[in-house]
């Protein structure tokens, strides 16, 4: 089952020709999420083909590179004959903004478009097998980021052990997967602890946004298989970070390193760093020894299970 996470938008609040302001796009065995919605996103969206086909916009604040996006784009699902609702999802009391956001221009789409507003701290969307949830992120101003969670899967049957057990090949291999004892021919029952390993972890995605760094952060992203993070500056800029509630490389790097994050990607490079970013990354990797990288525009990452690797 796939998961996968393209950066459409990497870049800080100026937009740059390599980067556009923040956008991610999160493909999730088909359902479709994007988070944030800078200037230009639906342009990025047609460049590296992800289609319109978007069906929840979560919004970490509302400062203009996360949200000027949002207009263009459901004008543009409208004029692309769009039926079916659209939910964005904001943060505490931005309801009205957005709202107005939405119809500045006078534009009333024909199909309806859902403002919900998401708690930090709750479950802004729960799916069938996963859920988005909001956490408080530290910025200028009211904001947070988002936590993408899978449900624990399955244990791994062991089928040798069923076969030896006589569990005859078919339904009941698929019952006792799912959790319900058999009884074979002769009356033995066998139980699904039997032949069936404990629960296996799914996977876990954690996006920050601007924030300074933060233990909430650190609780959040706990062995996250990707933490993305906000790495606006190197450490020659850190005064700038902390004026303006951003971090650097370097305390992104500590932040994945505390939470014992599988994988960094860095992004709201500032263009400050338009042409080299090396800086910012190489600080990270002396703050954390796990794969650390600064996402180009257009870039695709495939999150695998924990325990893809194993036998």
């Amino acid at each position: 089952m796939s998961l996968r996470v393209r950066f459409l938008g990497t870049g800080g609040a100026v937009p740059t020709t390599e980067r556009a302001p923040s956008a991610i796009y999160i493909n999730r065995e088909g359902d479709r999420l994007l988070f944030d919605c800078g200037e230009g996103t639906q342009r990025q969206m047609m460049r590296f083909g992800t289609g319109f086909s978007v069906d929840r916009v979560f919004l970490t604040h509302l400062h203009g590179d996360h949200i000027l996006g949002l207009p263009g784009l459901i004008q543009t699902m409208d004029f692309n004959d769009r039926d079916r609702p659209l939910t964005i999802h904001c943060p505490p009391n931005t309801t009205r903004k957005i709202d107005d956001l939405v119809h500045v221009a006078g534009h009333d789409s024909s199909f309806q478009v859902r403002i919900k507003e998401a708690v930090p701290g709750t479950v802004a969307f729960d799916a069938e097998e996963y859920e988005v949830r909001a956490f408080e992120t530290a910025h200028r101003t009211r904001s947070q980021g988002y936590v993408i969670e899978e449900d624990d899967r399955l244990g791994r049957f062991d089928r040798p052990k069923a076969e030896e057990l006589g569990v005859p090949s078919g339904p009941k291999f698929g019952r006792l997967h799912e959790g319900e004892s058999v009884e074979l021919e002769d009356g033995t029952v066998v139980r699904p602890e039997q032949v069936v390993g404990p629960p296996r972890p799914g996977r876990r995605v954690v996006y920050t946004a601007d924030t300074r760094p933060q233990n909430r952060t650190v609780e959040v992203a706990d062995e996250a298989d990707l933490l993305v993070h906000d790495a606006t500056f190197a450490d020659d800029m850190a005064e700038r970070a902390r004026e303006t509630a951003h971090s650097t490389g370097r305390e992104a790097g500590e932040i994945a390193a505390r939470s014992a994050a599988k994988r960094l990607a860095l992004t709201h490079i500032s263009s400050r760093y338009t042409g080299d970013a090396s800086l910012i990354e190489a600080e990270a990797r002396e703050a954390f020894d796990g794969e650390c990288f600064i996402p180009n525009d257009g870039q695709t990452v495939e999150v695998p299970y924990p325990d893809a690797g194993d036998e």
